[in-house]
């Protein structure tokens, strides 16, 4: 069990739990009406579902922090709509499922690391390092002398997640992908 915090505890970032799950507080706003409590509104995340909503507490709520813990593990591989990593402390393999995960296996490549959250030592999600490094696998060839116009086009990275990028990227070239956001950042490499 959680240390108890006080709603003037709460800030962006710290995580609650609420009615037995775990949640993340997204946003944090303070407010003090000319008389009564000083009120907390803050939008929650479910770490387990990822449904948001608002909540509005009062200075004398009380909250439990939630029991998470972050561990570093490598992506091994994937079967189907199964993602298996291993543990890089004790070596074990911590198996998720693609929806646990959601858009985070449009980034995952063998051997990438990255922390997987815990709650109740379940995985409940994995952090994504702010950037990765895909290959094209498959593109359309540029229209030729179109560069100068800022057009785009789609390629197919090795993840088989699908980037809208310059012309002038062509199969076989490295990318570096922002995960926060999904969008091509530069080339990195080519063939």
């Amino acid at each position: 069990m959680g240390a108890t915090l006080n709603a003037s505890d709460l800030k962006k970032g710290i995580k609650l739990e609420i009615d037995g799950e775990p949640y993340l507080v997204v946003d944090f706003e303070f407010t003090k009406p000319g008389k009564g409590q000083a009120l907390y509104k803050c939008r929650l995340k479910n770490l387990i579902t990822g449904v948001q909503f608002d909540r509005t507490y009062r200075s004398g709520d009380k909250f439990v922090e939630a029991d998470t813990e972050e561990q570093e593990v490598e992506f091994l591989y994937q079967e189907g709509s199964r993602y298996y990593f291993m543990n890089m402390t004790n070596f074990e393999q911590v198996e998720m499922t693609s929806d646990q995960l959601g858009d985070a296996v449009n980034y995952l490549t063998p051997n990438i690391k990255v922390n997987m959250l815990f709650y109740k030592e379940r995985p409940i999600g994995i952090t994504l390092p702010n950037f990765v490094e895909l290959k094209v696998v498959k593109a359309e060839p540029g229209v030729k002398g179109d560069t100068a116009s800022g057009a785009t086009k789609p390629v197919t990275l090795e993840t088989g997640y699908e980037v809208q990028v310059p012309l002038f990227v062509e199969e076989g070239d490295v990318l570096k992908i922002d995960t926060r956001t999904g969008a091509y950042v530069e080339r990195v490499g080519s063939k």
